[in-house]
Protein backbone atom coordinates (compact mmCIF):
# COMPACT_ATOMS: atom_id res chain seq x y z
CA UNK A 1 0.00 0.00 0.00
CA UNK A 2 1.49 3.36 -0.97
CA UNK A 3 2.13 6.07 1.56
CA UNK A 4 -0.57 8.74 1.66
CA UNK A 5 0.49 11.83 -0.22
CA UNK A 6 -0.31 15.47 0.30
CA UNK A 7 -2.92 17.11 -1.90
CA UNK A 8 -4.01 20.61 -2.73
CA UNK A 9 -7.76 21.16 -3.01
CA UNK A 10 -7.37 21.34 -6.81
CA UNK A 11 -5.43 18.06 -6.90
CA UNK A 12 -8.02 16.30 -4.73
CA UNK A 13 -10.87 17.61 -6.89
CA UNK A 14 -9.05 16.55 -10.06
CA UNK A 15 -8.92 12.98 -8.72
CA UNK A 16 -12.66 12.76 -7.98
CA UNK A 17 -13.69 11.69 -11.52
CA UNK A 18 -11.39 8.68 -11.05
CA UNK A 19 -12.39 7.93 -7.47
CA UNK A 20 -16.16 8.36 -7.72
CA UNK A 21 -16.84 5.37 -10.05
CA UNK A 22 -14.48 3.18 -8.01
CA UNK A 23 -16.27 4.16 -4.81
CA UNK A 24 -19.66 3.55 -6.44
CA UNK A 25 -18.61 0.02 -7.40
CA UNK A 26 -17.16 -0.53 -3.94
CA UNK A 27 -20.35 0.53 -2.17
CA UNK A 28 -22.42 -1.61 -4.55
CA UNK A 29 -20.31 -4.71 -3.82
CA UNK A 30 -20.49 -4.01 -0.10
CA UNK A 31 -24.29 -3.85 -0.33
CA UNK A 32 -24.33 -7.20 -2.19
CA UNK A 33 -22.21 -8.84 0.51
CA UNK A 34 -24.47 -7.42 3.21
CA UNK A 35 -27.62 -8.72 1.49
CA UNK A 36 -26.07 -12.16 0.95
CA UNK A 37 -25.01 -12.33 4.59
CA UNK A 38 -28.55 -11.43 5.67
CA UNK A 39 -29.99 -14.08 3.36
CA UNK A 40 -27.68 -16.70 4.83
CA UNK A 41 -28.68 -15.66 8.33
CA UNK A 42 -27.16 -17.59 11.19
CA UNK A 43 -25.69 -20.23 8.90
CA UNK A 44 -22.52 -18.12 8.62
CA UNK A 45 -22.07 -18.36 12.41
CA UNK A 46 -22.06 -22.15 12.39
CA UNK A 47 -18.34 -22.88 12.33
CA UNK A 48 -18.72 -26.53 11.39
CA UNK A 49 -21.48 -26.07 8.83
CA UNK A 50 -20.66 -27.07 5.32
CA UNK A 51 -22.36 -24.22 3.50
CA UNK A 52 -21.34 -23.77 -0.04
CA UNK A 53 -23.09 -23.11 -3.23
CA UNK A 54 -23.77 -20.13 -5.40
CA UNK A 55 -24.40 -17.58 -2.63
CA UNK A 56 -21.11 -18.30 -0.87
CA UNK A 57 -19.25 -18.39 -4.18
CA UNK A 58 -20.73 -15.01 -5.15
CA UNK A 59 -19.91 -13.59 -1.73
CA UNK A 60 -16.30 -14.74 -2.05
CA UNK A 61 -16.03 -13.04 -5.44
CA UNK A 62 -17.58 -9.88 -3.99
CA UNK A 63 -15.02 -9.84 -1.17
CA UNK A 64 -12.20 -10.20 -3.69
CA UNK A 65 -13.64 -7.38 -5.81
CA UNK A 66 -14.01 -5.20 -2.70
CA UNK A 67 -10.34 -5.68 -1.84
CA UNK A 68 -9.28 -4.90 -5.41
CA UNK A 69 -11.34 -1.70 -5.43
CA UNK A 70 -9.99 -0.62 -2.04
CA UNK A 71 -6.43 -1.21 -3.24
CA UNK A 72 -7.09 0.81 -6.38
CA UNK A 73 -8.55 3.73 -4.41
CA UNK A 74 -5.63 3.71 -1.97
CA UNK A 75 -3.12 3.54 -4.83
CA UNK A 76 -3.94 7.21 -5.54
CA UNK A 77 -2.59 8.26 -2.13
CA UNK A 78 -5.90 9.12 -0.51
CA UNK A 79 -7.37 7.54 2.61
CA UNK A 80 -10.63 5.59 2.57
CA UNK A 81 -12.21 6.53 5.89
CA UNK A 82 -15.72 5.10 5.68
CA UNK A 83 -16.87 2.58 3.12
CA UNK A 84 -20.53 2.74 4.17
CA UNK A 85 -20.74 6.51 3.83
CA UNK A 86 -18.35 6.80 0.91
CA UNK A 87 -15.92 9.02 2.79
CA UNK A 88 -12.41 9.76 1.52
CA UNK A 89 -9.78 12.01 3.11
CA UNK A 90 -6.77 13.63 1.49
CA UNK A 91 -3.80 14.76 3.54
CA UNK A 92 -3.16 18.45 3.02
CA UNK A 93 -1.52 21.48 4.56
CA UNK A 94 -3.65 24.41 5.64
CA UNK A 95 -2.30 27.47 7.41
CA UNK A 96 0.89 25.61 8.31
CA UNK A 97 -1.00 22.63 9.81
CA UNK A 98 -1.49 19.13 8.46
CA UNK A 99 -5.21 18.47 7.97
CA UNK A 100 -7.48 16.20 6.02
CA UNK A 101 -9.42 17.47 3.06
CA UNK A 102 -12.68 15.60 3.41
CA UNK A 103 -14.96 14.41 0.59
CA UNK A 104 -18.14 12.38 0.78
CA UNK A 105 -19.47 10.41 -2.19
CA UNK A 106 -22.61 12.52 -2.65
CA UNK A 107 -20.73 15.85 -2.67
CA UNK A 108 -19.85 17.49 -6.01
CA UNK A 109 -16.31 18.41 -4.91
CA UNK A 110 -14.02 18.71 -1.91
CA UNK A 111 -15.56 21.49 0.16
CA UNK A 112 -14.45 20.64 3.72
CA UNK A 113 -11.44 19.86 5.83
CA UNK A 114 -10.91 18.69 9.39
CA UNK A 115 -8.08 18.36 11.86
CA UNK A 116 -6.32 14.98 11.94
CA UNK A 117 -7.95 14.05 15.25
CA UNK A 118 -11.39 15.57 14.58
CA UNK A 119 -13.02 13.20 12.13
CA UNK A 120 -16.11 13.78 10.03
CA UNK A 121 -18.02 15.53 12.83
CA UNK A 122 -15.29 18.16 13.00
CA UNK A 123 -15.52 19.18 9.37
CA UNK A 124 -15.14 22.84 8.53
CA UNK A 125 -15.85 24.54 5.20
CA UNK A 126 -12.80 25.41 3.13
Amino acid sequence: MPEPRYFTVAEANALLPTLKPLLAKLMERRALVSMTAQNLGGRLDEYFANIGGEEISDMTQDFAAIQTLIDEILSHGCILKDLNGGLIDFLSERDGRIVYLCWKYDEPEVQHYHELNAGFSGREPL
